[in-house]
């Protein structure tokens, strides 16, 4: 499956989350770090999903991006 994640970069650090998966989130220092400990905290979700019987979400959001004139 495949799974859009937000990535947001902070003063010191980045951070990342799963619109369709609550609660999945993760931070690292870097974009590259981010990246690789969301990956483990979906698996980690779904896994636990899993476990306590509750079904695995379907994807279902999407991203763009958008150009606009901010002058």
């Amino acid at each position: 499956m495949q799974y859009v994640v937000i990535l947001e970069e902070g003063p010191e650090s980045w951070g990342a989350y799963v619109p369709d998966l609550p609660g999945c989130v993760a931070v690292g220092e870097t974009r590259e770090e981010v990246l690789e400990l969301i990956r483990g905290a979906i698996e980690f979700h779904l896994d636990g999903m899993k476990e306590d019987g509750e079904p695995i979400p379907e994807p279902h959001s999407y991203s763009e991006v958008v150009q606009v004139n901010a002058a």
